[in-house]
C-alpha cells in the first residue's frame, strides 16, 4: 500500500482526496498531516501547493501531496486566485469570502460572470527528490446568489459549465467527477500509473 501525506489540517480535503485518488489507484491511501502550516508567501497555486508538500515531506519523510486551489474569476483580472481561502480578510471564513465576491460581482452581466476553479497538486518525493505539479480547472460561472447547502468554499455561487444549478447542488458523487480537484487528480492518477 501506498501513504501519501496531505498537507492540509482540511478534513473536507483528506476525504476528497481518498474518495478519489483511491478510487482511481487502488492501494492508495492518504493521511492528513499534523505539522506545522508553512507561510504560503507563493506568488501562484503551483508555488504555494510546493512550499506546503516540502514542507510536509520534511516534517514526515514520507512522499507528500499538496494543493493549492481557488476561483478565479475573468471579470476580475483572475482574482481571487491564490487569495480564495482569505478574500474578504486575514481569517478563513467561506461565508465572508462569498459574499465579498458576489458584492464585487454586483451588476456584473451573467454572460460576463465566467470564472473557474483551479486545482495545482505538487508532489514531493523525499526520498528521490522528485518534485512535479499537475493542475486541473473547472470552468463555470458565478451566480448571482447562494444557492445549495453540499460542498464548501465557494460551492454555492459556482455554476459549472452545462449546468444550471451551482456546485453546493450538486450530489456529491457528481461534484467529485466533475471538479478542479477531481481532474487534477486524474492527472495525478495517470502520472503515479504510468
Amino acid at each position: 500500500m501506498n501513504t501519501f501525506v496531505l498537507a492540509t489540517h482540511n478534513q473536507h480535503k483528506i476525504e476528497e482526496f481518498n474518495a478519489i485518488l483511491g478510487s482511481l489507484v487502488p492501494g492508495i491511501t492518504v493521511i492528513g498531516y499534523d505539522g506545522p502550516e508553512p507561510i504560503e508567501d507563493g506568488v501562484s497555486f503551483a508555488e504555494n501547493a510546493l512550499i506546503k508538500a516540502r514542507a510536509a515531506a520534511a516534517h514526515t519523510g514520507l512522499t507528500s501531496l499538496s494543493d493549492d486551489s481557488g476561483i478565479c474569476v475573468d471579470v476580475l483580472g483572475g482574482a481571487p486566485g491564490i487569495f480564495s481561502a482569505r478574500w474578504a480578510g486575514s481569517a478563513k471564513d467561506n461565508a465572508a469570502n462569498v459574499q465579498l465576491l458576489l458584492d464585487q460581482l454586483g451588476d456584473v452581466r451573467d454572460e460576463d460572470r465566467s470564472a473557474h476553479f483551479q486545482c495545482t497538486i505538487a508532489v514531493v518525493n523525499p526520498v528521490t527528490n522528485e518534485e512535479y505539479v499537475v493542475e486541473g480547472k473547472w470552468p463555470g460561472r458565478i451566480a448571482r446568489e447562494i444557492h445549495g447547502a453540499n460542498g464548501f468554499g465557494y460551492d454555492p455561487v459556482f455554476i459549472p459549465e452545462g449546468y444550471e444549478v451551482t456546485a453546493a447542488i450538486l450530489d456529491p458523487d457528481e461534484k467529485n467527477q466533475l471538479s478542479h480537484r477531481s481532474r487534477a487528480l486524474r492527472a495525478l492518477a495517470d502520472r503515479l500509473s504510468s
